[in-house]
């Protein structure tokens, strides 16, 4: 080739033309380490420009993961080392993903490449040589581990055969179940089924009946199968329930003879006024010094819950009670949380306490953690407290105004410390007999919350560097510590242009405090404004989930160096590893097993976010049966999130949250711009953000989807 015609074909080589030419030449060479010298040779580049060119292509795909750099100027196709093992996570699109165990980037498994492995199953897969451009992806080539997935759905019984009808958004498909795996189900049951198998060439799974839950519909079988989606158990077992009865009821002269006695202090709970469950008490006294005297007083549970035993390792599987919006499902037997270790009025009660001596100034001066016995003298619910701070009259009212006086001197200081100030007004429905809702209500957290609030904090801080401030000469031991990380720069970044539309702004970069202070400042000047509400969540979804750990990082939210959870035994099963713990360790015990610890801490952490994904299917559900009886009703709304298949707007009056489908919207073409948090029309350029406030017709309530649609009002 003369060297006229080399340059005109060099001209002719496009960047497009190139990068396929190398995508093609690496993929022929799997596992080859090449030089930039080779490739230029081989691929026949000779002029500088197509040189240069060539070097720009290899450095973009080294960037974007398709190929590895051996060296500054060797590549090799990035394979992933061809087979990785890790979680599979089913989608009902059919767009699987699989999350591999050495935390590298997620791979797509289309349907056909899955080996119908069921969500969460532990995989190996073979990891197909990555396409430029294209996400990376493999295909399941063994399942290593089951993950035991059961399905609740509602079941439809013809003649020979049924089908368990599952909304769940990881199964395409519905489950077939033979007749004989029924367990009497009939047509309109909702049942939890266990998929037996799933032959290669069949389209559906092969289930079996577990457990029938009752009919579609009824509240009793909802709730219930709102826990069963979530692998929560909606029965306690008897067995646990039997080991719980026969526990002592009396205190014996020799427990009462080991710890200090408050029985004749003045003290009292405060809590909800449904709640029967008080697992925290406050005392106070004046001393002879002038100081005063306030005990946090926290149920003795592990008293009672001996590690290992059946009741412990139910509470241990559970982690946690739920709260979903008609009842609790508690973690430990109604005997023990309701009736045993409940700090109920005029009963005598073991208790674990942080007792502090403080001025009136709230300065601490000295403080210690001792096993005690106490009788409550009062049950306040909040509002009769509220009442008391507010009016100055009511049953220990000097104690109740002390008490409130030195929590908001301490919350003062919190605050100014950096602690964030997110008080949220929470909507609750009012239910009959019958679990519907029939109302709307909202509660604000005031000084009869902080006041509990304030000394439940300051007991957790203080059992925390108890353990984790040690000696310089001493190794800190093995304990549980609730943290709570910074939050990623770049959420703060999206948060800061959010709240910029609305003619606020907050720092993204800087000092700890100077960070949370800005975020202060902003929800404060949001109080009582339209936009509270939303400002308020978006705000709450930049930040991290705070979670368990014994690697401290402190408490990021309420700007604390050490925090843990002491203060709630009764339904969180850290705060009974943390009373173990610190009974040992006060009692001169050795340091306990690093890496168990933290596993139960990830359990804890675990199965309090799936806890908390049952509450908000619940509230969910009941939004949608409230609603359901308001279909054709309008209201004023405000857009409470954008996606590039609808808005969802929350009505102002209520909170109920439904969509409006993007199908509803249609003067024009709607494109999704998520940097803005906006729906853009294609020819007219009209927006639709978050926050704009719209008008809006409930037009569909689906209870099985829990599922609430609107049709947009138009002005």
């Amino acid at each position: 080739m003369s060297k006229s015609r080399e340059k005109k074909a060099g001209k002719r080589m496009t960047k497009n033309n190139l990068a396929d030419k190398l995508n093609n030449f690496f993929i022929a060479r799997p596992d080859k380490v090449v030089g930039l010298t080779q490739i230029n040779r081989e691929l026949h580049l000779a002029t500088h420009p197509l040189k240069r060119l060539c070097f720009e292509i290899l450095e973009e795909m080294a960037d974007n993961g398709f190929l590895k750099k051996a060296s500054s100027n060797e590549y090799m196709l990035n394979t992933h080392g061809q087979v990785l093992t890790g979680t599979f996570q089913r989608k009902s699109n059919g767009k699987n993903i699989f999350l591999p165990e050495d935390g590298s980037e997620p791979v797509m498994i289309a349907e056909r490449n899955s080996a119908h492995a069921m969500n969460n199953d532990q995989v190996k897969i073979s990891f197909f040589a990555r396409r430029r451009n294209r996400a990376p992806e493999g295909e399941v080539i063994e399942i290593l581990k089951r993950s035991n997935s059961t399905f609740v759905g509602t079941l439809k019984v013809d003649k020979h055969y049924a089908f368990l009808l599952t909304e769940n958004r990881t199964l395409a498909n519905d489950i077939f179940i033979p007749k004989e795996k029924l367990k009497g189900g009939k047509t309109g049951d909702k049942a939890i089924v266990k998929v037996i198998e799933w032959p290669q060439e069949a389209k559906n799974p092969i289930g079996q009946v577990v457990d029938i839950l009752g009919k579609a519909g009824d509240n009793n079988t909802e709730m219930h199968a709102i826990l069963a989606e979530f692998g929560l158990p909606y029965v306690y077992p008897k067995a646990v329930e039997k080991a719980a009865d026969k526990l002592p009821k009396t205190i014996s002269k020799e427990d009462r003879a080991q710890r200090e006695d408050f029985r004749h202090v003045p003290t009292f709970t405060i809590d909800p006024k449904d709640a029967k469950d008080f697992d925290d008490a406050l005392s106070i006294r004046r001393l002879p010094s002038g100081l005063w005297e306030v005990g946090v007083h926290i149920a003795d549970v592990t008293h009672y819950v001996k590690e290992g035993t059946l009741i412990d390792k139910e509470a241990f599987k559970r982690a946690t009670s739920v709260y979903l919006v008609d009842r609790t499902v508690p973690m430990l037997p109604e005997s023990l949380c309701n009736m045993l270790c409940s700090l109920r009025p005029d009963e005598e009660k073991l208790t674990f306490s942080v007792v502090f001596q403080m001025n009136g100034k709230a300065e601490i001066s000295n403080s210690r953690i001792v096993h005690t016995v106490i009788r409550s003298n009062r049950r306040f619910s909040y509002e009769e407290a509220q009442q008391i701070i507010e009016t100055g009259e009511g049953d220990y009212k000097d104690e109740l105004l002390e008490l409130n006086k030195l929590a908001r001197i301490l919350r003062k200081n919190r605050l100014a410390n950096g602690a964030i100030d997110f008080d949220r007004i929470e909507m609750h429905f009012e239910i009959d007999e019958k679990g519907k809702p029939v109302g709307v209500y909202f509660k604000e957290s005031k000084e009869a919350n902080q006041l509990i609030e304030e000394f439940m904090l300051l007991a957790n801080r203080t059992v925390a560097e108890r353990i984790g401030k040690a000696p310089k000469d001493k190794k800190t031991k093995v304990f549980p510590y609730r943290i709570h990380d910074v939050p990623e720069p770049d959420k703060l970044e999206g948060l800061n242009a959010f709240v910029n539309r609305f003619g606020y702004k907050i720092r993204t970069s800087g000092k700890r405090g100077e960070i949370s202070k800005s975020l202060n400042r902003l929800l404060r000047d949001v109080k009582h404004k339209k936009e509270q509400n939303l400002i308020e969540t978006v705000s709450l979804r930049a930040m991290q989930k705070a979670r368990y750990s014994i690697y401290n990082i402190g408490h990021y939210g309420l700007a604390f160096d050490y925090y843990t959870h002491f203060t709630s035994p009764i339904r969180r099963y850290p705060d009974m590893m943390v009373h173990r713990l610190l009974t040992r360790y006060l009692g001169g015990g050795r340091s306990v097993q690093a890496d168990k610890y933290e596993e139960f801490c990830e359990h804890c952490s675990n199965m309090e976010q799936t806890a908390a994904n049952a509450e908000r299917a619940s509230i969910k559900y009941k939004e949608v049966e409230y609603m359901s009886e308001r279909i054709g009703q309008e209201y004023e709304g405000t857009v409470s999130g954008v996606t590039e298949w609808g808005l969802y707007v929350e009505i102002n009056e209520n909170k109920c949250e439904g969509m409006i489908p993007m199908h509803c919207l249609d003067d024009d073409y709607y494109e999704f711009d998520e940097k803005n948090y906006c729906l853009v029309g294609r020819r007219h350029r009209h927006k639709y953000s978050l926050g704009d406030t719209v008008r809006i017709k409930v037009s569909r309530a689906d209870l099985e989807k829990k599922q609430l649609d609107f049709d947009l009002v138009k002005a």
